[in-house]
């Protein structure tokens, strides 16, 4: 198979390798001669175009044409414009979400936590309230990792820049995140290290971690009398000594609590790794366990494909709103809402915001959407729910985390190393990826294009459920965790 028709009434095929001028191609049963070279992952016209008229893939809009498009002829930035401007009007639509058939998972094996909740890993973490002590919270992580080796999965230090020369909404979102964090059921045990000045006061942190998650804060402050070091070691020895009696238990799958993320994608990603994801999460919702979607740019164009499945006339309200209130965001800053795809997105074949997004929103599968939450808040409904984030991969996925999600699934077309807080799975959209980046990949959906989505979306069930109940992902065999904290106000 040389190239792919993702819709019937898509105006164009996706290259699965490249294709030479003149070749004859067929893809779904419509035959072309391609009028150019065609890069791997990009599109060529199967019918002809007319100048301004829509183009179509993924069985919706994604542009517009600029000029007159033969058939055959290579389709991206130089024929193919977006068609996103603003804000919109959102009209509600009868509700069409559904699991359909999607089978239950099965248990897996995790960390039971005091307030019921399970986790995939039993670690402690670090987290400074302010940018001035993180290199301090990594250093005593690195040294408490050696020391406490065996009585927990890991002790990590998340820094960050933030914390201090922030107002208003801006700290408070600082606050937010971090709080979140704390929460998480993989931080078994938090050492919470303030410096004493900054804005972001310790005291106010704690009072923003969920109340039944203050048991495991141990706090210090770096400014006070006495060692910081050592009493930051003190603190993570008497954390350890308490986690080191948590043993894994048979859990449930309604206990899993999974963030949904892509990076880096390419024109295979909503072809392969976001639709395996997909059937995943339709997989967690008949279960009665919580997707996390979020990247909000990143559903510009394919509101649709989300809204028609919200669960209640509130919930689409809710996700209408945040969807105007990000593009809001962008024109407020006097930037377009469609500044997206990225240089990388374009090299791999996707032209246009509404593409990028209409194959994201897939990972979201089929299920109702129950819920919509801010940046900072817990995911806490079963089924899938839509976080307030931005796109940029950092940020976003450590949202996710915050949000409670307990391992985040991460489709790309082009690779990244870059792990999260939680177990960040790497699903790659084509095989040449998962062969040339072994140590950067955890699982090959490209198979999906010579193997079917049945017969992968179970073997990919089957690797997730190992993940959560230990076995390590790429990302942390190599060291891989970072956390980032969206900045959205001025800087005093």
């Amino acid at each position: 198979m040389e190239a792919i028709r993702a819709h019937p009434v898509d105006d164009v095929a996706t290259a699965l390798r490249p294709i030479p001028l003149g070749t004859d191609v067929e893809a779904n049963g419509v035959s072309v001669r391609v009028r150019s070279e065609i890069p791997q992952g990009h599109k060529f016209a199967l019918t002809p175009v007319a100048a301004g008229a829509a183009v179509h893939r993924f069985g919706a809009r994604i542009g517009r044409a600029t000029q007159a498009i033969a058939a055959g002829d290579h389709v991206h930035t130089h024929n193919l414009a977006t068609c996103l401007s603003g804000e919109l009007a959102y009209r509600p639509v009868a509700a069409t979400g559904t699991t359909g058939d999607a089978p239950p998972l099965p248990s897996w094996r995790g960390y039971r936590r005091a307030d019921g909740r399970f986790a995939t890993r039993n670690e402690i973490w670090l987290l400074p309230t302010v940018g001035c002590v993180a290199p301090l919270a990594e250093d005593v992580a690195r040294e408490a990792a050696l020391l406490h080796s065996g009585k927990v999965d890991a002790v990590a230090g998340f820094g960050h820049p933030h914390g201090c020369s922030q107002l208003g909404d801006d700290l408070a979102g600082t606050r937010c995140a971090l709080a979140g964090l704390c929460a998480n059921p993989n931080a078994g045990g938090v050492v919470l290290i303030g410096l004493g000045c900054e804005s972001n006061q310790l005291d106010d942190l704690v009072a923003a971690v969920p109340a039944e998650a203050r048991s495991k804060l141990r706090i210090m402050r770096a400014q006070e009398p006495g060692d910081e070091r050592d009493r930051a070691l003190a603190l993570v020895g008497e954390l350890a000594e308490d986690l080191a009696l948590a043993r894994r238990e048979e859990a449930p799958a309604s206990a899993l609590a999974i963030g949904l993320k892509c990076g880096g994608s390419d024109a295979l990603s909503g072809l392969t790794a976001n639709p395996l994801l997909g059937r995943f999460s339709d997989r967690l919702a008949a279960s009665g366990a919580r997707a996390i979607l979020t990247e909000i740019p990143e559903i510009f164009g394919a509101e649709d494909a989300l809204f028609g499945r919200a669960a209640s006339p509130e919930v689409f309200e809710d996700a209408a709103a945040l969807l105007n209130r990000f593009k809001r965001y962008f024109l407020d800053q006097g930037q377009p809402v469609s500044e997206n795809p990225s240089p990388g997105n374009i090299a791999g074949g996707i032209t246009t915001l509404e593409e990028k997004s209409l194959g994201a929103v897939q990972k979201g599968g089929q299920a109702p959407l129950v819920d919509v939450i801010d940046y900072g808040a817990q995911a806490t409904e079963p089924g899938l729910t839509l976080l307030e984030a931005p796109g940029n991969d950092a940020v976003s996925s450590t949202a996710l985390a915050a949000a409670g999600a307990t391992m985040i699934l991460f489709t790309t077309g082009r690779g990244t190393p870059l792990g999260f807080p939680v177990p960040t799975v790497k699903v790659a959209s084509n095989s040449k990826l998962a062969e040339e980046k072994a140590r950067w990949i955890d699982f090959d959906a490209g198979r999906v294009l010579s193997e079917g989505q049945d017969a992968v979306a179970d073997a990919f069930a089957d690797h997730l459920l190992a993940i959560a109940s230990g076995e390590p992902t790429a990302a942390e065999r190599s060291g891989q965790r970072v956390i980032s904290i969206w900045k959205r106000g001025v800087t005093l």
